[in-house]
């Protein structure tokens, strides 16, 4: 495995930022790391990177102690931070050359790496423009074209798309998908839909402590609560459509609201029960008009509410 990590444990004065968590990433994952503000995951993303101290735990990088051996892991893991610091007055090139030379590279090997990163992040149209004259995602794409210099195994992005316009999300978001062929990836990121996208494997951590870790569909599947159908219907009154409804055995809640000349109704029924066939049949039987029937799809934006609603809501925190 690339990352194990073994009852980790970050304490401050007065608070826990992370309270004995294990988890692990293997070789080509694309993993997400996902929390609340103040839920630990920050904090977690710094220690494995070296920049943190542990107050307890161990934690492994491709087989190296990140705590024993720290310039081991440095040599085989590239991180960007939620604000990348560049140095706004070099040019693009300069600045990625400044940083392969401090990574150990030089030469051939330096040009050639350069080359790769410039296509690989776009880059090779404004490789020669000043970094201060570039737009944020661009600026995101200089940090993430550092990050990969050096060829780490390990790819460590903290929220690395804050701040962007939707097509910049896109173009990073597909970056990112592509990246994962050759590396492995530890994505944090407060875009859920984002996640569920691009990750093979989900973590959740909430209040120091790791709540959730499973692909995105099997989270989604682990749902508790009711299934929902949708419908729009035109023909009855909202008092005699919701009384039939909700005379499907199914049915444990129906509800429907005029919207203009049609009706939006919503019936749910148990996890384990399909009602959008008894539903068509009920509005075929009574002559109805049907605009749309659907059932409305759970994503990670659910599982997360459920996972971390209960107890988020202490204020600040350790990110």
């Amino acid at each position: 495995m690339i990352v194990d990590v073994k009852n980790l444990t970050k304490r401050y004065p007065g608070k826990t930022a992370v309270d004995d968590i294990s988890f692990d990433v293997q070789p080509s994952e694309i993993v997400g790391f996902l929390g609340p503000n103040g839920a630990g995951k920050t904090t977690t993303m710094q220690i494995l990177a070296g920049y943190l101290p542990a107050t307890g735990g161990s934690v492994e990088v491709a087989g190296y102690d990140v705590f024993k051996q720290s310039i081991e892991v440095r040599r085989r893991i590239g991180y960007l931070p939620e604000n990348v610091p560049l140095y706004t007055d070099m040019r693009v090139t300069e600045y990625l050359k400044f940083r392969g030379r401090l990574k150990g590279l030089g030469g051939a090997r330096l040009r050639a790496r350069l080359d790769a990163v410039f296509a690989s992040c776009g880059l090779t149209e404004v490789h020669r423009q000043i970094i201060g004259s570039l737009s944020r995602g661009f600026r995101q794409r200089v940090g993430l074209a550092d990050s990969l210099l050096s060829e780490p195994e390990l790819l460590i992005l903290d929220e690395p798309t804050v701040g962007l316009d939707p097509n910049q999300i896109r173009q990073i978001r597909n970056l990112i998908r592509g990246l994962g062929e050759r590396h492995t990836v530890l994505l944090a990121s407060h875009i859920l839909h984002e996640v569920e996208m691009v990750c093979n494997r989900v973590l959740i951590i909430n209040q120091g402590r790791i709540v959730a870790s499973d692909t995105p569909g099997k989270l989604v599947g682990l749902l508790r609560g009711n299934r929902r159908v949708s419908a729009r219907i035109r023909g009855g009154t909202p008092q005699t459509v919701q009384r039939l409804l909700e005379a499907i055995p199914a049915v444990v809640h129906a509800s429907c609201e005029p919207q203009g000349v049609w009706l939006q109704c919503y019936c749910e029924s148990k996890k384990e029960d399909d009602i959008a066939e008894d539903v068509f049949r009920v509005v075929a039987t009574n002559g109805w008009c049907l605009h749309e029937l659907h059932e409305e799809r759970r994503n990670l934006e659910d599982v997360f509410a459920e996972v971390t609603g209960e107890e988020n809501g202490n204020g600040g925190g350790h990110r």
